[in-house]
């Protein structure tokens, strides 16, 4: 049985991450006081007993020059003795269900280990986001430059990555998170995560595509093994998204996976005509997410 959390199972939660993570009391102290919400905590009960969970953080992201939101997986997890019997399956589909119904048009996750890429493709989530091979810039000498005052800080902090496309953007609130855990670890030096990405809501993403390359005319055909509403050929000229089922040639086949990387521009200059001039090449972000 799958349940939202309420302040009487987030104990459940805070053990289970303990649990699986092993993480620092003094991290956890920071992440369920700033990040956790019982309304973004999705629970799996066996016999009453919570032993599977994942959160859905809700972040701001950049995306063909407008801003959308989308939400991040964090704390997927499944007790030892509980996997391996489709309960995180289960969760897995009922957060896509969340997402659209509160219309989130992507999802987004960090996967802490090689083998979870193979795992999450399977729910139709691909690879957008490369780890970085240059450290980013010091959030010590950010906080020591601004004397304390952390707004003025978050303000720099934001022109880092504002103007950026196809980037997770951090509120203020986030920017103090972010900050209280480094502090926990002494500032450790960061660089951009490996991430994936999942389509929710393609028409939606297509449509503000279109609205930002209006000179663009194409056809894409998309098929979603998992999200039904996804399934339809869309037409996309001057700046406008049609959807045309009778249409039997697109000029693109993708699956729900190969939409994500060509809508946030992942390598697409390594694609074949005429995938990679349809589709400019960006360079997807995702960084700083109390990992």
């Amino acid at each position: 049985m799958i349940q939202y959390a309420n302040d009487t199972t987030k104990q459940q939660v805070y053990d289970m991450w303990k649990t699986v993570f092993g993480d620092a009391d003094a991290y956890m102290e920071i992440y369920f006081r700033e990040k956790y919400r019982n309304e973004n905590t999705l629970i799996y009960f066996e016999n009453k007993r919570a032993v599977a969970s994942l959160q859905m953080l809700p972040y701001t992201f950049t995306f063909c020059g407008t801003e959308i939101p989308v939400l991040y997986h964090s704390g997927v997890s499944t007790l030892p003795e509980a996997r391996k019997k489709g309960y995180m399956h289960q969760l897995l589909i009922a957060s896509f269900e969340h997402a659209q119904k509160n219309r989130f048009p992507l999802m987004l996750l960090v996967p802490q280990e090689s083998w979870l890429l193979k795992f999450y493709d399977k729910y139709g989530f691909s690879q957008a986001f490369d780890i970085g091979t240059e450290e980013l810039p010091s959030l010590k000498t950010l906080i020591e430059g601004f004397s304390g005052d952390l707004h003025a800080a978050w303000r720099k902090f934001n022109t880092w990555f504002r103007q950026k496309d196809m980037t997770v953007q951090k509120s203020f609130d986030d920017f103090r998170a972010i900050v209280e855990e480094a502090t926990l670890f002494d500032f450790p030096p960061k660089k951009n995560l490996i991430g994936m990405a999942r389509v929710i809501d393609a028409e939606k993403l297509l449509a503000l595509f279109a609205d930002r390359y209006e000179q663009k005319s194409f056809s894409v055909s998309v098929t979603d093994e998992l999200l039904s509403h996804n399934n339809h050929t869309f037409s996309i000229s001057e700046g406008k998204i049609t959807k045309n089922d009778s249409l039997l040639q697109p000029a693109f086949n993708l699956n729900i996976r190969e939409l994500a990387q060509a809508l946030l521009g992942y390598h697409t200059s390594e694609k074949g005509k005429p995938l990679h001039t349809i589709f400019p090449e960006k360079t997807p972000q995702m960084n700083f997410m109390m990992e």
